[in-house]
């Protein structure tokens, strides 16, 4: 459901119309943003039958809690590299849609057959996650990088269906009570003369 609304955003002639155009995040263009959004269905339709050995970690917090770009200050930091977007966007915006539909159709093969593996490596990171943590990262990204490709074209963001965005939501809560503690993330939300900046990474 996640990688359909994702499909549809990328597909807009916004998007194609402003493909060299900078994207609200430094140093992307608003085509390398599209492939980034779109990389996120293409990676599981990769990663989701490949057999692995390595133990999977115990929890996805423990995904971010380990990823080297959570912890990352400069967008010039190695684990933000972007040369893959940028490699990606180079190839245009037909190519995205049509290797971004296959993958979802093969995403959704694999989950509807039964195929799809219970242990998910993750080979740019180093470890692997238990099935529905890895495809619950995938949703965070497409969550949060679809509104950044809104933002970056001045459409709406996209709804997700409940389903989508109420574990994206708990799961970003959660990191956040664990970067600034309860009380800062408590007064962000209930408190407007308290406001303060939070972020879960």
């Amino acid at each position: 459901m996640a990688a359909a609304v994702a499909l549809d955003l990328i597909q807009r002639g916004e998007v194609r119309d402003r493909w060299l155009m900078p994207s609200v995040l430094p140093k992307m263009s608003i085509g390398a943003l599209a492939c980034h959004l779109g990389r996120q269905v293409v990676r599981a339709a990769e990663l989701l039958p490949m057999a692995t050995d390595v133990p999977p970690l115990e929890s996805v917090d423990a995904h971010y809690h380990r990823a080297a770009w959570v912890m990352s200050t400069s967008p010039d930091d190695p684990s933000n590299d972007r040369s893959t977007d940028d490699a990606d966007a180079a190839l245009g915006a037909a190519a995205l849609a049509g290797r971004s539909a296959a993958a979802l159709e093969t995403a959704r093969r694999l989950l509807a057959a039964g195929t799809a593996r219970d242990v998910v490596e993750i080979p740019w990171q180093g470890w692997s996650l238990r099935r529905d943590d890895f495809l619950l990262t995938r949703m965070l990204e497409i969550v949060v990088h679809a509104d950044d490709l809104a933002l970056s074209v001045g459409v709406r963001t996209p709804e997700f269906p409940a389903e989508v965005f109420a574990p994206v939501r708990d799961l970003l809560a959660g990191l956040a009570v664990k970067r600034h503690g309860q009380s800062a993330v408590i007064s962000a939300l209930a408190r407007s003369e308290r406001t303060q900046m939070i972020s879960a990474f």
